[in-house]
């Protein structure tokens, strides 16, 4: 279940106050609930670098790097065709966050295309028994959105390039319509956390720590900033 944007939104709101540390607009709490969840969902990765250098314990429900994974796991998608493909220049998902595997279909069956730098493609090239070929292609990521696989000479589809990857989390956004001057939720515009929806605490304190900032509030930055280690502290 999604964490809810007005939930959170309120709680800023509640704590900010009873701080006295000033008002937050819908507009500065867009701005900063995308970036704490952003903040958050790329922690997940390097948590999950440092969990696999531990052992994994034999907990049902405290494992950290099964916990870690769980968060992941909505974001991941399998098998998914790329977005356009123009020669053998292949744009990739819209929504990518981070790429894994890249298949090439070949006689109807998957051939995962290993990736190699730029310069190392034009070696592969120059050499036949290196050389890219039909049953063992390679692609260069060119942009974040751009990759070309190789050979060159071969016809590609969106249908028989596909890829892994991990999606970008889905721009929140805190909806409302002004009522005598007063900004009143509307859920119909508005759209939650894509976050586990134990990261709604973890979420109100970033918010917080970083609203201090913009309303130039130090107090209010130390408050979110001590909440905020202890809660590390308890995830460790």
């Amino acid at each position: 279940m999604p964490v809810n944007i007005d939930t959170v939104y309120q709680r800023v709101l509640a704590l900010a106050n009873k701080e006295q540390r000033g008002y937050i607009t819908p507009q500065e709490y867009n701005l900063l609930a995308n970036q704490a969840q952003s903040l958050i969902f790329e922690q997940y990765f390097y948590d999950l670098d440092k969990a696999l250098e531990t052992h994994a314990n034999n907990t049902e429900y405290s494992d950290r790097t099964k916990e870690i994974q769980e968060r992941i796991a909505p974001f991941e998608n399998n098998n998914v065709n790329t977005a356009s493909v123009s020669g053998n220049a292949i744009t990739l998902p819209t929504d990518l966050h981070r790429l894994g595997t890249v298949f090439y279909i070949n006689n109807g069956q998957n051939v995962k295309v290993e990736r190699v730098d730029a310069n190392e493609v034009e070696m592969m090239q120059q050499t036949a028994l290196y050389a890219a070929t039909q049953s063992r292609p390679v692609y260069v990521r060119r942009s974040d959105t751009i990759m070309d696989l190789y050979p060159s000479s071969l016809t590609y589809l969106t249908t028989t390039v596909k890829c892994n990857y991990i999606e970008k989390p889905t721009q929140v956004v805190w909806g409302y319509t002004v009522v005598n001057n007063q900004a009143l939720y509307n859920a119909a515009a508005s759209t939650n956390f894509s976050l586990h929806a134990s990261e709604e605490i973890d979420l109100v304190y970033k918010i917080l720590e970083m609203a201090g900032i913009v309303l130039n509030k130090p107090g209010l930055v130390q408050i979110a900033t001590n909440e905020e280690t202890g809660l590390i502290a308890k995830k460790q």
